[in-house]
């Protein structure tokens, strides 16, 4: 594995103050897990240790100054919208929308998980937490109004990652006193908005504490079922299965489903039965549906004949993003440009936000600074994302999708769409293994072959 730092190229047209800090394409290794009969306190010193290792390892990455720009003679295509880097106003406008995105990162200091003692996730989270901004996305397209964005980006605080300049020495305790109120007085009138109050209720549902519906303890604990635990490596198919049952599992969201797709496969009769529910008066109502997509994209490397057609997928309205990066490496991607996909990175870990507390920081679960890979460093094993608000949506969804996977004559489609149902779902902890195992089957069969389509499905119980 290649363990340096990229560094996109320098070009003489870019936007000066849009650096971005690069991240080391380090896969985890292997992880001893704390055994549940082993004593508290050997537990604890083991998952000190292992977050103190992964620190060092990713943490340090970040604070490698290798900086990057981006080309302002060239559009940014961010999840269906454009952005014309020439105009002072896009620029403006894709700061605030990346910056509103929903950013799930490493965390240490949690309530231990159960079974592991270990009370970070860092080294091995990273596909729980950018199928945790997946999710997130869709819950902003289902929960916010159209074109929100967080206003409280727009305030002069302390950036994420500190690359924004602290406060002038030359201020006095009095003006210094007087900043903090201000950011306090901005904060308490946010939380009177509407919309702020749904936005930090969503962040609640994602924080990392045993009651959150979409915590890593909940995510952790409903991959039981796929023969997972804390510490092992969950691979994007998989992740769309937990997802898809957290939500189910959820109170929450009544109005809300998940549809993860068979085989490269999207049954249009069987997302309607899960979306389709009887009303008063022999009525019926459609609820929401995030629809998840497990592809692979090739053999061992991404096959460069797909690219357009994930640019043009990235490009629609409906789409929430792609989990999958660099191998054993998780990023949630969001966008392009040119040749290079736009990205959230989890491998920061940070500690962990203590939710219970009605004003407490959101900062954290919100990056600043859009990050840049090639495409050809995309892993082929990903999980691509749509979501859908009703009828009328799915219909012109499946249209618009369609036609953004016919556009390459060199490939099979990466995913396609049929009209009746699909095969009928074997659960059971038997049958999921044997559906793991012919996920595997399919990827091995996939390196003999240069085009085709070859996915992995694992059906949870």
């Amino acid at each position: 594995m290649d363990n340096s730092v990229s560094t996109a190229e320098f070009e003489e047209d870019s936007i000066e103050d849009w650096f971005f800090l690069s991240s080391e394409s380090a896969s985890p290794s292997s992880l001893s897990v704390s055994k549940p009969d082993e004593p508290e306190d050997t537990q604890k010193l083991k998952s000190k240790l292992l977050s103190a290792w992964n620190s060092l390892r990713y943490v340090s990455a970040f604070s490698l100054k290798q900086k990057s720009k981006f080309n302002k003679s060239l559009p940014v295509i961010m999840l269906g919208q454009t952005y014309e880097l020439t105009h002072s106003g896009d620029r403006e406008h894709f700061r605030r929308s990346f910056s509103s995105l929903l950013w799930f990162t490493y965390r240490r200091g949690f309530p231990p998980l159960p079974g592991s003692g270990l009370s970070t996730d860092s080294g091995w989270g990273c596909m729980l937490r950018t199928g945790q901004m997946l999710l997130a996305q869709g819950l902003l397209l289902h929960l916010m109004p159209p074109g929100w964005s967080w206003t409280a980006n727009l305030h002069c605080v302390k950036d994420d990652m500190n690359l924004q300049e602290s406060l002038p020495s030359a201020c006095s305790d009095q003006s210094h006193r007087n900043c903090k109120l201000g950011r306090q007085l901005s904060l308490g009138s946010l939380l009177d908005r509407p919309t702020e109050c749904t936005h930090r209720k969503l962040v609640t549902w994602f924080v990392d504490s045993p009651t959150a519906p979409f915590g890593i303890h909940k995510l952790v604990d409903l991959g039981k079922s796929a023969g997972k635990r804390a510490g092992d490596w969950y691979g994007p198919s998989i992740v769309s299965h937990i997802l898809r049952k957290a939500v189910n599992k959820s109170p929450e969201l009544p109005k809300l489903s998940i549809y993860v797709a068979q085989d490269c496969t999207v049954y249009k009769e069987d997302v309607s039965s899960l979306c389709e529910w009887p009303g008063s008066d022999n009525t019926t109502f459609w609820t929401s549906v995030i629809i998840l997509v497990p592809v692979r994209l090739g053999g061992q490397e991404l096959n460069q004949n797909y690219i357009s057609c994930v640019k043009k997928l990235l490009g629609l309205p409906f789409c929430i993003g792609i989990i999958g990066g660099k191998p054993k490496h998780s990023l949630f991607f969001v966008g392009y440009q040119d040749s290079n996909l736009l990205y959230l990175d989890p491998h920061y870990c940070q500690p962990t936000v203590d939710a219970r507390k009605s004003n407490f920081p959101l900062e954290s679960f919100h990056c600043k600074h859009p990050k840049k890979m090639p495409f050809s460093r995309m892993d082929p094993s990903c999980t691509i994302g749509f979501y859908a608000k009703d009828p009328n949506d799915f219909e012109t969804l499946c249209k618009d999708v369609t036609e953004a996977l016919t556009m390459s004559a060199d490939t099979y489609p990466m995913f396609i769409f049929e009209e009746g149902p699909g095969p009928e779902e074997e659960t059971g902890s038997v049958s999921l293994t044997l559906h793991i195992s012919r996920g595997r089957a399919r990827e091995e069969s996939f390196h003999h072959q240069q085009h085709g389509r070859v996915c992995s499905a694992v059906i949870l119980p």
